[in-house]
């Protein structure tokens, strides 16, 4: 199970998400408390009733900018909790978590191909005083294990972002028919998502265990461009040997991949395309959590982020994988405010990790220089050849144009 905490100024806002989505048969009211039945004489969901059960806490409000405690709690896909069973769980998250006398609403989704809970509830309590909130994302974390122990619930596993659909399986080398698995990756990526540069396609099959090289260059005047495509471990690591895309196919190549990336670019600029994105990030973004918090957040909106690293520790670069709107986009295209140097404030390397990175960083790169097969390696092996061949081709013409004019004169 894994929960994404959100704060806002106000309920309305997430209020009025969630009527409509119950106005749409895709959510019910699971529970509420401390608060108005929260509908009308019709059966209908009534805004203003829930208004009015959270105005006296808003109005006591001392200083507290964002009053809103909304919190989505997706169970594993695995896990086929009952009604009662859902009521339960988030009764117990919202008491342990701090809020069990306030006053909250509970709803049950089901637009998307698992349940989960939209809790909503406020940060101030009746005199109009915060709630203790030091350390939020750690201890929702904690209570969610606790929780999934208590229940006999899976646990949220790395990963568990990628979506089901068809291709999208990441490779394992172990098994065999390699070319085939890469090459259902790379088709379904293309299919399902939408990247506008090279750097966040690589990014996203790299989350699949494939690796993609560009490489574009000159010999002799003519101009030659090629991609290649590799098998990786689950630690990043190339393994067996990298093939051309023409043993897959053209609609892998570079030329194929030079339109897509046009392709997804235009659609990207589209109004709103980003706009969810942006704001589930900017949800996810708080002080209080650590890197890996943050993963967890975002990854409960099937949204994954890869953040690159330099040997010191700094964030130099930042991908999210939306896999739910079949978008990757790096924090550049989202704007200013999801920069790497943002990320990097906000969510820096422990200082003592710091310290012995610097102390070791030539030995660590000393090490990388010659570890077993990283699949750069490899790759620059096998243009390596390409460009070899190519110049051996160049000196066999011109030793049979030479031998030509010996010929004739």
């Amino acid at each position: 199970m894994v929960a994404n905490i959100r704060s806002r100024p106000s309920p309305s806002g997430a209020l009025y998400y969630n009527k409509e989505k119950v106005d749409k048969d895709e959510a019910e009211v699971l529970l509420w408390q401390k608060m108005l039945e929260p509908f009308d004489k019709h059966g209908r969901m009534d805004i203003d009733a829930c208004m009015d059960s959270f105005r006296p806490y808003l109005e006591a409000n001392r200083r507290t900018t964002n009053t809103v405690f909304h919190v989505l709690l997706n169970p594993s896909p695995e896990d086929k909790l009952t009604g009662e069973q859902l009521r339960e769980t988030a009764k117990e998250y919202m008491e342990r978590m701090g809020y069990g006398d306030q006053p909250y609403i509970v709803f049950k989704h089901n637009d998307i191909s698992r349940e989960h809970l939209h809790l909503v509830s406020l940060r101030v309590d009746e005199q109009g005083r915060k709630l203790p909130h030091d350390f939020e994302a750690r201890r929702s974390m904690e209570i969610l294990r606790d929780l999934e122990r208590k229940y006999g619930l899976h646990p949220s596993v790395k990963g568990q972002g990628l979506t089901d659909r068809e291709g999208l399986r990441k490779v394992n080398y172990s098994e065999g028919n390699v070319k085939q698995q890469i090459s259902s990756v790379a088709r379904s990526c293309l299919r399902n998502y939408k990247c506008s540069s090279y750097g966040e396609f690589r990014t996203l099959l790299e989350l699949l265990n494939v690796s993609v090289e560009e490489r574009t260059g000159t010999v002799d005047g003519r101009d030659y461009a090629g991609v290649i495509y590799g098998a990786m471990t689950d630690d990043g690591y190339g393994i067996g040997t990298p093939f051309k895309s023409s043993r897959i196919g053209k609609d892998v190549g570079y030329k194929a991949l030079q339109k897509y990336y046009e392709r997804s670019k235009s659609a990207l600029k589209q109004d709103g395309t980003l706009d969810r994105l942006r704001q589930t990030v900017k949800d996810a973004m708080s002080p209080d959590n650590t890197r890996e918090e943050f993963r967890q957040l975002l990854k409960a909106d099937g949204i994954d982020v890869v953040f690159r690293i330099n040997p010191v520790g700094r964030i130099y670069g930042a991908t999210f994988i939306d896999h739910n709107a079949g978008i990757v986009a790096n924090g550049s295209l989202l704007g200013k405010e999801f920069s790497a140097n943002v990320f990097n404030e906000l969510y820096p390397a422990p200082k003592q990790a710091q310290q012995v990175a610097e102390q070791h960083v030539e030995q660590k790169h000393e090490v990388q220089n010659h570890a077993a097969n990283p699949i750069s390696g490899i790759v620059d092996t096998v243009l390596d050849l390409a460009d070899t061949r190519a110049y051996e081709e160049q000196q066999r013409q011109m030793q049979q144009r030479r031998k030509k004019r010996r010929h004739r004169s």
